[in-house]
């Protein structure tokens, strides 16, 4: 039977690929009404996605069955749990997740604190976790503000990335903001939509002023608070670190794009690919520069590799480059880390380039989505690199170190 399912998923994938949905809708649907039937154990969970307007398409295996995603699209649109119920007929509005939810032991230690809250706004209530450390002694503490990618929700961002657990060790808090679906029907941050890319406008207006609603109700240091993302989180804190350097004393960002790679649907189509133009070629001149630090998987057929370099040359700094080092990460995964210092030896930038890296957060835990657990751990380099980093005393401009 999985090989009548792969030859009817390659089929669907050519119907969707011609622009013939409704062929491609009603082939999946025969085959999931068949799997039902014909099951005689419980039905083993199987993403399938068909985007509207159609880019191009591709299978991927997960865990020996087949999902069909758009190669040209972070995340999937819709998700469909196998012979359990009828695929919804407009491909869009069925959302159900690949795994079960992660358990509060996969999220966040149990020593420190994690809650759920809302921050209201004109523009109504916004959802947000936040990881409490358990040590708070010794002055106020860092702030890393993360940014889930499309179809993630704040539980499964932190249990995929361990954040909290890295963040315990240091007596950091952790936020994470949460796109609503009425702003996004993937949860997508809108990173590509010119009123969402500017310093008090859209969302990152909404999301400094939750970064700063949680600065004024906790001990956080003001000069070391950081942001983080993957993928359209990681679009939308490149943002961040541009519209609000005197915020965010340093960036990273994963299988991410620069500010600017896109300013509409198509546009960030062509971006994704890596056909769109130097987003570097608009950067503003005059701006307070942040340190930025990316990882970026050179196999990535969701966000092309060249947007990983794209991000570096927007960030504006100049310095001399050095790989400083190009091994074999201890868990598989070979990778090459390059640094741009300055004149004093401070490291402004990093790059990760992870050799054969997918889309997918390099080091993560399996508890959440979009990780690769074989690949160098993403989340103790980013925090390292945050942490080396804090916000100029009043008064000074330029680069922050």
């Amino acid at each position: 039977m999985k090989a009548l399912m792969r030859e009817e998923m390659v089929e669907a994938t050519r119907l969707t690929r011609a622009g013939r949905l409704s062929e491609a809708m009603a082939l999946i649907q025969a085959m999931l009404r068949r799997t039902a039937d014909a099951a005689t154990e419980p039905a083993r969970t199987t993403a399938i996605a068909i985007a509207l307007p159609p880019p191009q398409l591709e299978l991927t295996p997960i865990d020996g069955d087949v999902a069909i995603h758009p190669a040209g699209l972070d995340g999937f649109t819709a998700f469909q749990s196998l012979g359990k119920m009828p695929f919804a007929p407009e491909g869009l509005s069925l959302r159900l997740p690949l795994r079960k939810a992660p358990s509060r032991s996969d999220i966040a230690p149990g020593a420190g604190q994690y809650i759920a809250a809302t921050f209201s706004s004109p523009s109504g209530g916004h959802s947000y976790k936040l990881y409490i450390p358990s040590r708070l002694g010794g002055g106020p503490r860092p702030l890393i503000v993360m940014l889930h990618g499309c179809t993630q929700s704040a539980d499964d961002f932190a249990a995929g990335t361990r954040m909290n657990f890295a963040a315990e060790e240091k007596g950091c808090f952790v936020l994470y903001p949460e796109q609503s679906l009425t702003a996004n029907a993937q949860k997508c941050w809108n990173w590509f939509k010119p009123a969402d890319q500017q310093r008090g406008r859209g969302e990152p207006a909404l999301i400094a002023a939750i970064t700063r609603h949680v600065m004024r109700g906790h001990p956080i240091d003001a000069r070391r608070v950081y942001i983080a993302g993957l993928s359209a989180g990681g679009a939308a804190a490149s943002i961040m670190g541009e519209a609000y350097p005197d915020l965010y004393a340093a960036v990273g960002v994963h299988s991410g794009l620069a500010c600017g790679a896109a300013r509409d649907l198509p546009s960030a189509f062509a971006a994704m690919r890596g056909a769109g133009p130097a987003s570097s070629a608009a950067r503003p001149e005059n701006r307070t520069l942040t340190p930025t630090i990316v990882f970026h998987g050179d196999q990535d057929k969701t966000v092309h590799p060249r947007n990983g370099t794209e991000i570096i040359a927007r960030a504006g700094f100049q310095g001399h480059w050095e790989t400083v080092s190009a091994t074999g990460s201890p868990r598989g995964r070979k990778y090459t880390r390059s640094a741009l210092r300055d004149a004093t030896g401070r490291t402004l930038l990093e790059k990760w380039e992870i050799h054969g890296g997918v889309h997918a957060w390099s080091g993560g835990s399996r508890a959440g989505s979009f990780t690769d657990p074989a690949g160098p751990d993403a989340t103790a380099h980013m925090l390292e690199f945050f942490l080396r980093h804090e916000m100029p005393p009043a008064g000074e401009t330029g680069s922050k170190s």
